[in-house]
């Protein structure tokens, strides 16, 4: 296995195990542990050296894992990358269970934007986080679960049924994606599917589960596509690609006289707005804690901040819908993405920046913008240079199939992405 297949390997790995943001982020700790990082607590004092290496959790779907300056923090500033832990899926919701015609089925909402019909006719597995008794009810005990197998499935309607489906059919949320799980009998009309499940996996009882954040997930793998295997195909690369790059640089940067900082927030698909999510203070309370008193605003004008969230390839099957002059296309390096609404944080300076910085690690950049008769989505790009008043470029690499259960990248470009983070951290 070549180089360039190996740390695509790795990604997929930390695609597979990371079904949601508790899963990314727990593996996410790991790596950092592994890599000599110390975990800080959000209620404790820290006690922060130059050249330390840290990380913490927040909400245990959020992280930020940082490597101090070695020099006057407010001299040099932080560099920063920038990615979100969530991906938009199907939610378990409270109460779930559903007996209909002979059918259980679990009662869902969709999270962020789903393309909904992605999900019909795949197996499904379910995985998230358990809330259980614990001796203090201020501190209930936290389980991770990932049952991987194949549990359920959303099936279609048959086009015999519905002769317009392939002219395009409104899907309803709430009754068409429910999935099924099982067929009737007895015993599983009178329990209660989903707890079995879940007191069957953690060795609890049903009055241990005080509540739980539970997700479908598909249960087939990310893998290699291609001739050549060229793509990669794998649910959730918006946007963990961009946390693993980031991890990938972090774990192997050493101390230098900047700061360098990985945040990794929940919730932006959500819109961000949650206390664990890019429009909390999470991540200005961790900057105001680490650096010196009263030099704030001199830290932040000193540092440059990568927000990195996956954008667009052009479809050769539509490529009408790209801008007539930017169009991005997988293989093609890494996207600087603009907005002049500043649904994006780029701007000439900070674009500017980012050339140079890819220029330097020997990676190609591409520029995506919408047709001006569309409006884009955004990300925690923006956010972050309005909280803190800091310098942020949004970028990322090129996708096919964004937000569909499964979505479509290069693989030569995760290559191109690890090498721009780390000249970033190292440079």
């Amino acid at each position: 296995m070549n180089k360039i297949k190996e740390n695509a390997q790795k990604l997929l790995d930390y695609l597979n195990d990371s079904p949601t943001p508790f899963h990314a982020t727990d593996n996410a700790a790991k790596q950092l542990a592994a890599a000599g990082f110390k975990e800080l607590c959000e209620r404790d004092p820290w006690d922060i050296a130059p050249g330390g290496k840290y990380f913490l959790r927040k909400n245990s779907s959020s992280f930020a894992a940082f490597i101090m300056g070695t020099a006057d923090m407010a001299a040099h500033g932080i560099r920063a990358i920038a990615a979100h832990t969530d991906s938009p899926v199907f939610v378990i919701k409270p109460n779930p269970q559903m007996v209909e015609k002979g059918h259980i089925k679990l009662n869902t909402s969709p999270y962020g934007g789903v393309i909904m019909h992605t999900w019909f006719d795949r197996p499904l597995a379910l995985a998230g986080r358990v809330l259980l008794k614990s001796d203090c009810f201020l501190v209930p005990t936290e389980k991770l679960i990932n049952i991987n197998k194949p549990l359920m499935v959303i099936p279609s309607l048959a086009i015999h049924l519905n002769r317009e489906v392939n002219n395009g059919v409104k899907i309803n949320a709430q009754s068409d994606t429910l999935p099924f799980a099982a067929l009737v009998n007895e015993e599983l009309e009178k329990d209660d599917y989903l707890v079995n499940l879940l007191v069957n996996e953690l060795g609890c009882t049903s009055d241990d589960i005080l509540d739980f954040d539970i997700a479908l997930y598909e249960y087939q793998k990310g893998q290699f596509v291609g001739l050549n295997e060229e793509f990669i195909s794998s649910a959730r690369l918006d946007d963990l690609w961009m946390v693993h790059a980031g991890l990938d640089a972090i774990v192997n940067a050493k101390p230098s006289t900047y700061t360098k900082l990985l945040y990794c927030p929940d919730n932006e698909e959500i819109g961000s707005l949650t206390p664990h999510g890019a429009q909390s203070t999470f991540l200005k309370t961790l900057i105001e804690r680490i650096v010196p008193h009263g030099a704030f605003g001199q830290v932040m004008a000193n540092s440059y901040f990568i927000s990195a969230d996956l954008g667009h390839a052009i479809n050769p099957n539509n490529p009408q819908k790209d801008d007539p002059t930017n169009k991005t296309i997988l293989g093609g390096g890494l996207v600087l993405k603009y907005s002049a609404m500043q649904k994006y944080a780029t701007n000439g300076y900070t674009g500017s920046i980012f050339t140079a910085l890819c220029q330097k690690a020997g990676v190609p950049v591409q520029k995506y913008i919408t047709r001006s008769d569309v409006m884009g989505g955004g990300t925690i790009g923006a956010i972050m240079g309005a909280n803190l008043g800091v310098n942020v470029v949004d970028m990322g690499l090129a996708v096919m199939g964004m937000h569909a259960i499964r979505e479509l990248g290069a693989t030569i470009d995760n290559e191109y992405v690890l090498k721009a983070f780390g000249t970033f951290f190292d440079n």
